[in-house]
C-alpha cells in the first residue's frame, strides 16, 4: 500500500495527527502553521470539534476576530459542555467590540463551569462595558464572596466605582485589596486618587507617597508625582492665606 492509499484509508488518524501537531505549533505561538494544520485536519475530519476550537483560538491570536468567532462558534456547536470554547467565543467578542455578544457565551461558561471565576470577571466586564454598571457591581461583589482571594474582582468593582465617581466605597475595597496582598502596590495609587477625588489633600499625598517608594518606575510614577506637587502648591497657598 502506498503512502498517499495509507492516507486516505484512514483520514481519522491522520486527522488526529494533523490536529496533534497543530496543537503543539499553537503552543510555540506559531499560529500561522498552526491554522494550516488545523484547516488539514478538518479536510479530513469534519466533526472534530478540538480543531475547530485550536483554529479559531489561532485566528484569535492572529487578531482576526470575525473568523475566530465562526471556528469557535463550530466548536461549540461540536462539544456543547466545551468551557474554553464559549470562554474564547466570549473573550473574541470583547476584542471585536461587541460586548453584549460576549455575555450569553460568559453565562454559558459559567453554567458548564460555575467554579471558575475567570468567566464570571469576564461576565462583569461585558456587563461594564455594555454601560450596565449596577448589573457589574453585582456580579463583581458575588465573585468576591464567593472568591474572597480573587484580587482581580476587587481591582475590577474599584476601578468601576472610581469611573461612578463612588470614591469612598472604592477606597474601602481598595483598602480590601492591601489586606489580601500588602505588596499590591496599585492600590496605593487608587486608594490616593480616591482621597485626592474627595479633597482629602494630606491623606491623599501619604497614600501617593507610598506608591512612590515602592513603585518609583511605574508607569504611573509621572502622573503621581505630577499630581504631589500640584497637592503641594495648594496646601502652601492655602496655608499662606490662612495666616494672612
Amino acid at each position: 500500500m502506498t503512502k498517499k492509499s495509507q492516507y486516505m484509508s484512514n483520514p481519522v488518524k491522520q486527522s488526529v495527527n494533523l490536529c496533534e501537531k497543530a496543537d503543539m505549533l499553537r503552543e510555540k505561538n506559531s499560529f500561522k502553521e498552526a491554522a494550516s494544520s488545523y484547516l488539514n485536519a478538518i479536510m479530513l475530519e469534519r466533526d472534530n470539534a478540538q480543531s475547530y476550537f485550536g483554529l479559531g483560538v489561532c485566528y484569535k491570536h492572529m487578531e482576526n476576530y470575525a473568523k475566530a468567532i465562526r471556528y469557535l462558534e463550530k466548536a461549540a456547536e461540536l462539544d456543547e459542555n466545551n468551557y474554553d470554547a464559549y470562554f474564547e467565543l466570549g473573550v473574541c467578542h470583547l476584542l471585536e467590540g461587541i460586548p453584549c455578544g460576549a455575555i450569553k457565551n460568559f453565562v454559558r461558561a459559567i453554567q458548564i463551569n460555575p467554579e471558575n471565576p475567570d468567566a464570571i470577571l469576564q461576565l462583569g466586564i461585558s456587563h461594564e462595558l455594555c454601560e450596565e454598571y449596577d448589573m457589574a457591581l453585582m456580579i463583581y461583589q458575588k465573585l468576591i464572596e464567593n472568591s474572597p482571594e480573587y484580587i482581580k474582582a476587587y481591582d475590577h468593582k474599584s476601578s468601576l466605582l472610581m469611573k461612578m465617581e463612588r470614591y469612598k466605597e472604592a477606597s474601602l475595597i481598595l483598602n480590601q485589596i492591601m489586606k489580601i496582598d500588602p505588596s499590591y502596590h496599585k492600590a496605593y495609587a487608587g486608594i490616593g486618587i480616591c482621597f485626592d477625588k474627595l479633597g482629602k489633600k494630606s491623606d491623599a499625598q501619604r497614600y501617593y507617597r507610598k506608591f512612590l517608594l515602592n513603585k518609583p518606575d511605574s508607569s504611573q510614577a509621572s502622573f503621581v508625582k505630577t499630581r504631589m506637587q500640584k497637592l503641594r502648591l495648594q496646601m502652601t497657598k492655602s496655608n499662606n492665606l490662612s495666616v494672612v
